[in-house]
């Protein structure tokens, strides 16, 4: 059964709705009739509270859990609640200074991840998640370098002027002209394109047998783009840090759901993949527990929102992952303003 529009409900169903979802979302216990009357603002009975609340219950927005006699909110529920009923709460001053401070330094584009990954888990009280740029630069150089004993450095630099290094084994010592050999067919095929566009064609001229090369600089080649692979395969995908956060003392109640929501977050590729379906959005996107395949059993929620560099272009997603009654009206603008902090950060970063 489908939920209804949050108008549907009357205005003391949605108060009585609002109170639940915001009580839960504070102290992650159920919200009973007596709770509820006791406010005294509601000027309801508990006898009245009650049946609003087994009429909500019946409309799939709220669960009773059969430990207590006080209801919590469905996932449907809280979309609702998200989409229509949620009051936004702007970061202070003082977190819009800490972000800004923290994500204004220049240097390598690691530490800046790591930092915005670190301050979502600070701000939040969750883990903090950022996705790694893809680095997909052109490249304008290849250079092979012997090291002597049966190794040499592989030197790449790209058109915006980076240089990466990786040392490539050898079977045994390279001439000079392999070296240069290998050099020079490499730079040739790889100037203005990707690495993976020139290794892609590289190898099919080897295979092919369409080169002039001779057997030790063809396998200088092989090696160099071979290490290079796998280096790119390597990288992390994802930084996640506080993910001790989500061992707090109400989830401690429940330790199957947080051992499966920590086994979930081991398989990053996963992750990444949620995350990477926000890489469009134009707001920050919310996941709500079993509207995810796969938190659904851990009953997790993930607030993401893509990060862009000064053209505009998307660089990458970072978010935040919790138990379904994370702070939402808090968390949302924070998300999005660090992303947009980060954003205008990147031509300072080292990539």
């Amino acid at each position: 059964m489908s939920s209804p529009p949050i108008t549907e409900l009357t205005e003391r169903a949605r108060e009585i709705f609002r109170r639940v979802v915001e009580g839960y979302i504070d102290s992650g216990q159920p919200i009973g009739s007596k709770a509820l009357a006791a406010d005294g603002t509601l000027n309801l009975s508990s006898a009245s509270i009650r049946s609003v609340l087994a009429d909500l219950e019946s409309l799939g927005l709220l669960a009773a859990p059969h430990t207590s006699a006080g209801r919590l909110p469905t996932d449907a529920g809280l979309r609702i609640f998200v989409d229509g009923m949620m009051r936004v709460a702007e970061p202070t001053s003082e977190e819009r200074a800490q972000i800004e401070a923290r994500l204004s330094e220049s240097g390598p584009i690691e530490h800046a991840l790591q930092q915005a990954s670190a301050l979502l888990s600070d701000l939040s009280g969750a883990a903090g998640m950022v996705m790694v740029p893809t680095r997909e630069q052109r490249l304008a150089q290849f250079n092979l370098v012997d090291l002597g004993q049966g190794r040499a450095l592989a030197v790449l630099v790209g058109e915006d002027g980076g240089v990466e290094n990786r040392v490539v084994q050898l079977d045994g010592p390279a001439s000079s002209g392999s070296l240069d050999r290998a050099t020079n067919y490499i730079t040739s095929r790889l100037s203005g394109r990707t690495l993976a566009e020139a290794s892609q064609a590289m190898r099919g001229e080897i295979a092919a047998g369409q080169t002039q090369l001779d057997d030790a600089s063809r396998d200088l080649v092989e090696r160099g783009l071979a290490v290079w692979s796998e280096d790119a395969n390597e990288r992390p995908v994802l930084i996640v840090r506080g993910a001790a956060n989500l061992l707090d003392e109400a989830a401690l109640g429940d330790i199957d759901r947080v051992r499966s929501l920590l086994d979930d977050l081991e398989d990053k590729q996963s992750v990444a993949s949620i995350l990477e379906s926000a890489r469009e959005a134009d707001a920050t996107r919310i996941f709500i527990g079993s509207e995810n395949r796969l938190f659904g059993l851990s009953g997790s929620s993930v607030i993401a929102s893509p990060y862009r560099d000064r053209e505009g272009r998307v660089v990458g997603v970072l978010g935040v992952i919790g138990p379904t009654r994370l702070n939402y009206a808090r968390v949302v603008p924070m998300v999005d303003l660090t992303a947009r902090s980060l954003g205008r950060s990147m031509d300072k970063l080292i990539v």
